[in-house]
């Protein structure tokens, strides 16, 4: 998960980034002119999980304005040196979404972004279940008929993003950007291809109907939901001899 973060104070940088990072978090750091020239790119879709992190300043009030004024919709987190209700509630209502005080804590501001991010995409529980599926929000694995399936970095990344937005189309574009936005070594498109195709095997191996639970849709991208009924074919049972073999292998 990627971050935009403005931290005014140079000698907090590198304590924050390590913060940040100790939990998946991938900060990059903005100045003041990111607020007038940098918030276009994240009206694109796939670009709408980035937060944005903003160190308490005399421009603090200013640049929430400036984030919502442009349209964007990310989580816009504002970290406060210490507490002060009448600001806090200010910045609650010109368009943060949270406030959070020092010390500033990596997995506090992940969870928090998590929190963010699923209800704005309709989920207030920790996880949804689609079918024999069940996706975390927290950086969980997955659970598919009620075992644990193991997935990298990069996979876990799209199938969260198929999760949130599961039953909705999402376009390969939008998946790449998620993903990969802002990294400084973008691989090609058909990246997103091989990885959907790794995830679909892994989904079909532990689900108990061997369905296929990851769509693609031609020309418009990908979605993740439950099968019909009628697509889905019931496992064989072993002929007695191929139980035998099973046994002596």
């Amino acid at each position: 998960m990627r971050a935009y973060v403005f931290e005014p104070r140079e000698k907090r940088r590198a304590s924050l980034q390590a913060e940040l990072e100790n939990v998946g978090l991938q900060p990059l750091f903005v100045g003041e002119e990111f607020f007038e020239t940098g918030l276009a790119p994240l009206s694109q879709p796939g670009s709408e999980h980035r937060a944005i992190l903003i160190g308490e300043s005399a421009s603090t009030h200013k640049q929430i304005r400036a984030v919502r004024a442009s349209g964007c919709e990310n989580p816009l987190i504002v970290m406060r040196d210490f507490r002060n209700s009448t600001d806090t509630a200010a910045a609650l209502d010109r368009g943060a979404d949270d406030v959070i005080v020092s010390p500033i804590k990596g997995s506090e501001v992940f969870s928090r972004i998590n929190s963010i991010v699923r209800r704005f995409h309709g989920h207030a529980a920790e996880s949804v279940s689609v079918g024999e599926v069940t996706a975390y929000f927290d950086g969980r694995d997955p659970v598919v008929s009620g075992a644990r399936i193991r997935l990298s970095k990069r996979e876990h990344s799209i199938f969260q993003h198929l999760a949130l937005n599961s039953n909705k189309v999402i376009s390969k574009n939008a998946i790449y950007d998620a993903v990969y936005g802002m990294s400084a070594d973008q691989p090609f498109d058909k990246v997103i291809d091989v990885y959907i195709c790794k995830l679909r095997k892994k989904i079909a191996a532990a689900a108990q109907s061997g369905a296929q639970y990851i769509e693609t849709i031609h020309g418009r991208g990908y979605k993740l939901s439950a099968p019909e009924e009628t697509d889905i074919q019931p496992l064989e049972p072993m002929r007695p001899s191929m139980a035998v073999e099973a046994r002596l292998s």
